[in-house]
């Protein structure tokens, strides 16, 4: 954990960090996964997001949020205005799958926290979006679930933060999608009074 914490906080850019992360043999999900899962979007980007651990299509891809919840995620920034491509940076809490997309384990997230700060810290988000349980919970240091988590904002080291539910979850409860609308536009709301 000590030899993660100080190369992450070596890395004086993303790409330093990015290489960091991949070149580190601390955590042994690097062993199991195909590739690592960095980031996606606009690294200038006022808001970033950052999904649970990464899954198969991820894996496969390389890129946070792919295939159906991706597409899926992709709708609902841009119902708001947002996207990948220009206002958006997504990461990822752990930059490797877990075999069979078992939860992490304390040690994983514990060797993984240091780069996911330090990515927070490079970025420098006005607004921090926690799309998923794990990603909140580990985060924020919280233990409820999404659906007590959501629809406020958080303070992570003074950048405000919101949760939103995981788009797999919403592809599997299509009844979640209102709240999930209105967290949205809080998440828009945010943005507009931050200028």
């Amino acid at each position: 954990m000590k030899e993660a914490a100080a190369l992450a906080a070596a890395a004086q850019s993303v790409a330093e960090l990015k290489a960091a992360a991949q070149n580190f043999n601390g955590l042994a999900l690097k062993r199991t996964a195909t590739q690592i899962v960095f980031a996606d979007g606009n690294p200038q980007a006022r808001i970033m997001l950052i999904g649970d651990a990464p899954g198969a299509d991820e894996d496969r891809t390389g890129v946070p949020f792919a295939g159906a919840s991706g597409q899926l995620l992709d709708k609902m920034l841009g119902a708001i205005g947002l996207g990948r491509a220009g206002n958006v940076y997504i990461a990822t809490i752990l930059n490797w799958r877990t075999p069979g997309n078992r939860t992490p384990s304390k040690e994983e997230i514990d060797i993984s926290l240091p780069f996911i700060r330090r990515h927070i810290e490079l970025i420098k988000p006005a607004v921090i979006v926690l799309v998923g349980g794990a990603a909140a919970k580990i985060l924020l240091e919280k233990k409820e679930p999404v659906s007590h988590l959501r629809g406020k904002w958080f303070d992570y080291r003074d950048i405000p933060a919101a949760v939103l539910f995981h788009p797999e979850y919403l592809l599997q409860s299509p009844q979640q999608k209102k709240p999930a609308w209105e967290d949205l536009q809080m998440i828009q709301a945010k943005l507009k009074e931050l200028g």
